[in-house]
This record gives C-alpha cells, structure tokens and sequence, in this order.
C-alpha cells in the first residue's frame, strides 16, 4: 500500500466582490489529487483537496517541498499499525520534515490541503464517511450527521444597493438558513449600520445576523463599532481587529459583551494557543473559527482541539471558517458548533453534494464515502479531471 503520486492544480476562483480587506480579483485556489495503490472497484482509490477561499493556491510549495517528502519516505513508513491503511500523521510528520517551527503562514496551507486529501483517501480505504472514521476514532463513535451551518454573504460589490442587500439574504432565509452574514468595514460606520438594518428588516423571529470585520479595524475603530453594534441582537462581531492583536481582542471584551468571533486567520495550534491564553475570548459565549484547510490540517486541527479541551472550551464552540465539507465531516464526527457556508460564491467548492438541502439551519450529511465529494457533481468533474 502506498502513495504513488500527488498531483496539484491552481484553480482561479476569481470574483468581483471585496470584503473590508481585499478584493477576490485575482483569487485562486489549489486542488489535490492523493492517488494510492489501493483498488477499489477496479479503480485505483483516490483522495482529493483544496484550500480555502481567501488564501491563494500554493502549489510551488508543494510541488518544491512537501510532495517530494510525502513520495520520497519509504512507503511502509506511512501505513498506519493496523497495516490496512494510510496513517495521515504519519503523512503529516513526513511533509513537515526539516520545517522549523513558527511561521504558519503559506506552507499551513499546501500541508492542510495536502492533509484534507489524505483524510478523503483513508476514509474511502476504509469504506467510511469522513464523518464516522472521526466519530470512531476520535469521537463517541456516534456521529451527528445534522449540522448547523450559517449562509456567508453581503460582501461589497460594484452597483450593490440596499435592496440587493436585501435581496441576497432573503434567498438564503428562502433556502432554509436561520442565521446569514455581512461584512462590514469597507466602508463608514453609518453606512455599514444602514445596512444591517436593511438586512434586518427581512429577518423574522429566530433569524439573526452575524457581522464581520476581516480584521480592518485598529482598536479605536474596534471600540467605535462596538459600540454602535451593541444596539442590536446580533449572531457575532467577528474578527474587529488584527488576527494576532490579542490584545485588542482581550480589551474589545470591555466594550461589547455579545458573542465575537475570530480565529479564521490563525493557522497552527500554537497561534490558537495564544488567542485562547491571551485574547479575552469567553467560553460562554464567544466562537472560534480556526479552519482546518488552511491550518495544516485535520492533523494538526485535532492537537488544536485538545488544547481547547485543556483551557476548557467545549468543541460546539468551533465553527470553522471556509465552507468546505471538510470541516462538515469534522463538525458531525467530532461534535462541533457548526460550519459556515457559501451557498452562492466560489463555486463549485463551497457548498453541499447533490440534493443536500438546508432545512431550520441545519444540513443532514449524506452517507458517502470519504468526504464526499464524488457526490457534488459540478465538482467532482474538476477532481475527476486532476486525477484521470
């Protein structure tokens, strides 16, 4: 059993949106292809990745690092102790070999879309949904295959007016969403107040809004906001400031007592580490939002949890940023909060596999092999394409 060969495509995914931050003019992602021995139906069984959005495709880091290692370890080296399957920990030391610590920045992401196709590989080895292998070994052995998932949106575009605003949101209300999101930021506190009230004229009863920031904001801006955020009965504040300026993060506690959210931009246990010891963040109520697709990993995703297990934070506050079925699996295997969701952008790699439809909030994950991919056809033709 071995792996004999990782492919990687860079995929542009580029669109004319723009949070407070950037723009997506220029957005690319890469995708995966871990093909294996292992046969399956007469077919060679195949694991398959990408990044999420918003950080670009890294494909000269895997092509000059980390698929090398990964082909070059001799091959029993990576089998798990059972002898039957890969060992994606394993995998993981293999591509970090002679990395040294610190600097989570862009090779966080190659390793943890490396690492996402080796968990659909494993998985599909075993003849498991991802979501039941964690559940057996991670987990109770009970997955729950509900999960909540939020509709991510109310991004800045050219000609958006308020009634578009309005528009947008109510088609995820429509299709089932309970709570949907809007950036704000990118533009004057009056404004961005002006449009969450339009988004909440067209929200009913148990329908809530969570606003994002994309770290624009310096500490005097933070508190601005904050303040002005407070009239409202909103889902989270997410990340005001910096994504390593705990410290504003530890002092916004002071000035806004609902629920925030942070940590999409923080890409190794250690940084998550230091948000939860240093940033302020409040167990009753706040969300972590740490991604594993761009955070080296389920690999290292799951020394993150454990940390958070130490500090004493419960799993069901995690919901990870990037609307990928990844982080569903680890959502309904592992017990977390949720999962965000981009019904409408970066296609075809945010959203569900086919006929999957939200119903109050929540999403019920179909019993398919490995992450599930095979099952959302507009994107499975891209995977199939990589590794044919």
């Amino acid at each position: 059993m071995k792996i004999v060969e990782i492919r990687e495509q860079t995929i542009p995914i580029s669109s004319s949106i723009r949070n407070a931050y950037i723009d997506f003019s220029k957005m690319t992602l890469s995708l995966v292809a871990v093909i294996t021995d292992v046969m399956r139906d007469g077919k060679p069984v195949v694991g398959y990745g990408f990044n999420s959005n918003g950080r670009y495709g890294q494909g000269k880091l895997m092509r000059e690092r980390f698929i090398p290692r990964v082909l070059e370890a001799e091959p029993d080296s990576l089998i798990d102790e059972s002898g039957n399957n890969l060992d994606p920990h394993k995998i993981w030391a293999a591509m970090f070999t002679n990395e040294k610590p610190g600097g989570h920045g862009e090779r966080s992401v190659a390793i943890g879309t490396i690492d996402m196709a080796v968990w659909d590989a494993v998985a599909k080895i075993e003849g498991k949904p991802l979501f039941q292998l964690l559940a057996d070994r991670y987990g109770n052995g009970t997955p729950d295959r509900e999960v909540f998932v939020y509709a991510a949106g109310g991004y800045y575009y050219p000609g958006q007016d308020f009634s578009k605003l309005k528009d947008e949101m109510r088609t995820y209300i429509d299709r089932g969403y309970t709570v949907v999101k809007k950036k704000i930021g990118g533009g004057s506190l009056d404004e961005d107040l002006r449009r969450i009230d339009a988004v909440l004229s067209v929200l009913q009863d148990g329908q809530k809004l969570a606003v994002d920031a994309n770290g624009r904001f310096d500490l005097d801006t933070a508190i601005q906001y904050a303040k002005a955020l407070s009239q409202y009965d909103l889902f989270w504040y997410e990340e005001a400031g910096d994504p390593l300026d705990f410290e504003l993060q530890a002092t916004l506690r002071n000035y806004y007592d609902k629920p925030m959210a942070t940590g999409e931009n923080l890409f190794s246990m250690q940084d998550a580490r230091n948000l939860i010891r240093y940033g302020g963040m409040r167990a009753d109520r706040d969300y972590l939002q740490f991604d594993c697709a761009l955070s080296y990993g389920l690999v290292e995703y799951l020394r993150t949890l454990d940390m958070l297990h130490q500090h004493g934070w419960s799993r069901s506050r995690c919901i990870p940023h990037g609307g990928h079925q990844m982080s569903l699996n680890i959502a309904a295997g592992l017990g977390l909060g949720g999962n965000e969701s981009y019904p409408d952008l970066f296609q075809p790699f945010g959203g569900f596999p086919d006929g999957v439809k939200v119903h109050n909030g929540h999403v019920t994950l179909p019993d398919l092999p490995g992450i599930g991919f095979e099952g959302k056809s507009d994107l499975y033709v891209h995977m199939q394409a990589l590794s044919s």
